[in-house]
């Protein structure tokens, strides 16, 4: 069993009954081939809650001061993490995504770059739109419902891969790209709000 996997349990064990988490929509993640899952960004636990709800290891960008403590760097790196500046255009971060969605992996982006404190949906960072036009992946919007209140259900969503063919024959531009990922996004968190 691989160090991800064994991490991946630890954290079904330990936040899937606390939190009463829920997926759905795992059918609209491409069994192979390179995918982008964006999603909404509400707590700390939305990276382990989106990796261990997907079927398939995820990539993620961490902020780089997540790896200066030596062991939690460690457990990092073992869970697929690698470092991003942030605040300014790290292209070191942005070459290692894409060699991520080259190698036909996973890549898992938060494309608002910091936690909402309401809930609400902000806009999004370039980032992902840059990632989806400059790579072939499936873009897989992902939604996460509910408050983290420990025993109140938190539901996990995955929606319908994003349109890319009319984006990329409109030229658009990758800020323009992020917009429309944050607006699937949106939908999802409005379709299921109420469930």
């Amino acid at each position: 069993m691989s160090f991800y996997q064994f991490a991946k349990n630890v954290v079904k064990i330990v936040l899937k009954p606390k939190y009463k988490v829920k997926e759905m929509g795992l059918e609209n993640i491409p069994k192979t081939g390179p995918v982008i899952i964006c999603s909404n960004h509400i707590s700390n636990y939305d990276p382990p809650i989106v990796g261990m709800t997907c079927p398939r290891d995820i990539y993620f960008m961490a902020k780089e001061e997540l790896f200066e403590n030596k062991l939690f760097g460690f457990i990092l790196r073992n869970v697929h993490a690698f470092p991003i500046k942030r605040g300014m255009t790290d292209r070191n971060a942005l070459r290692q995504g894409l060699e991520v969605l080259k190698d036909g992996n996973v890549l898992g982006l938060f494309p608002e770059g910091t936690r909402s404190k309401t809930g609400e949906i902000k806009k999004g960072l370039a980032g992902a739109g840059f990632f989806a036009l400059r790579s072939q992946a499936t873009i897989v919007p992902c939604a996460i419902i509910g408050q983290y209140k420990s025993k109140e259900p938190l539901l996990v969503v995955y929606g319908s891969p994003v349109e890319m063919e009319s984006l990329r024959k409109n030229k658009a531009s990758a800020q323009e790209v992020t917009d429309v990922i944050m607006n699937e996004i949106k939908k999802i968190q409005e379709k299921h709000l109420d469930l």
